[in-house]
């Protein structure tokens, strides 16, 4: 086990606890490869006496330290590097089942040493505020969804660019920024285009945008286009309790919620989706095939977003990447 020249600098006016700051610092070190395997740490009283701190604060990092499996120690030798273990961040919107498949497919793809914190913002500012401001420092890369508010850009900037990478949706992002995207307005038109034959079988198709949803709206602004390119009568529902299905009608939502109202009411007015009525839902999920005799679906591939996610990760690389989308085409239409 050798010493290497890693310096170790603590802010007094800093709001970070003091052995927080020294646990960053000390993961970010192992992180960025300046401190590797064997590597002996700065003695407890060395740190001390350079930084003006207590006993205790540094043996609390070091305890900290060590149940992360970072460092160990040797009796009469001190604490050393363990383990290149690195910690990332991903916060995403909210938990939902196909957010559950790009969870999966980004552990799964991760290398064996990376351990994954995952967060929800819950298109909440104040909670995207805390949970990036409370993490800076302390993640090796940090995986953020994205959404519409005007503070999002700036609280980033807090977040090198090199350790971050946005995903899903292209709002307030920078042209140097990494993301891995999904497109919510040409894709989607493009996909649309696909089911032309079946939305002929029906006498126009109702668009549901709820007004709780926060789905891009670039995704009307392109249904639009396709149903005025199409010669398709339409209609955007924003209030779901004007939501009534009506026969030889097709209806296109975002929202798992409208789904089930639709399917509650073919029960009640005996519809046959795909015959009667016709449904397209955004997002797969994995049930989706199984519901009814299969909802037919336009969604992106959250198994390839996750997996590029880890490969990001994975990499020392810049990343920017749009992943596609496509139409799933099943009995409800």
């Amino acid at each position: 086990m050798s010493e290497k020249n890693f310096k170790l600098l603590i802010s007094h006016d800093s709001d970070i606890p003091k052995y927080q700051q020294i646990v960053n610092a000390i993961n970010n070190a192992v992180a960025e490869n300046i401190l590797g395997v064997g590597d002996l740490l700065p003695s407890v009283n060395s740190i001390c006496k350079n930084n003006q701190l207590s006993r205790d604060t540094v043996f609390k990092a070091y305890s900290v330290l060590k149940e992360q499996k970072v460092i160990e120690s040797v009796p009469n030798k001190g604490y050393y590097v363990a383990g290149e273990t690195r910690k990332v961040l991903l916060v995403l919107d909210t938990f939902k089942a196909y957010k559950e498949v790009l969870y999966h497919s980004f552990v799964d793809n991760l290398p064996d040493n990376i351990i994954t914190d995952v967060q929800f913002h819950h298109y909440n500012i104040e909670n995207f505020k805390t949970i990036i401001n409370n993490s800076v420092g302390k993640y090796y890369k940090y995986v953020v969804m994205n959404f519409d508010d005007k503070e999002v850009a700036t609280v980033l900037t807090n977040i090198p660019n090199e350790k971050l990478l946005l995903i899903d949706w292209n709002i307030h992002s920078k042209p140097k920024n990494n993301y891995v995207f999904q497109d919510f307005g040409k894709a989607f038109f493009e996909s649309l285009k696909g089911a032309v034959d079946l939305f002929r079988k029906y006498e126009g198709i109702d668009f549901v945008y709820p007004a709780f949803t926060n789905h891009p709206i670039e995704t009307v602004t392109f249904f639009k286009i396709f149903c005025k390119e199409f010669n398709f009568k339409y209609k955007i529902i924003t209030n779901p309790n004007d939501f009534i299905i009506e026969k030889n009608k097709a209806y296109i939502s975002v929202s798992d919620r409208i789904l089930g109202i639709f399917l509650e009411q073919c029960r009640e007015k005996d519809f046959e989706p795909g015959k009667d009525v016709g449904f397209l839902s955004y997002n797969e999920t994995p049930m989706k095939k199984f519901i009814y005799k299969g909802i037919s679906v336009i969604t992106t591939d959250f198994k390839e977003l996750g997996t590029k996610g880890a490969e990001f990760i994975a990499k020392d690389e810049p990343m920017q990447y749009y992943v596609s989308t496509n139409l799933i085409i099943r009995e409800s239409l």
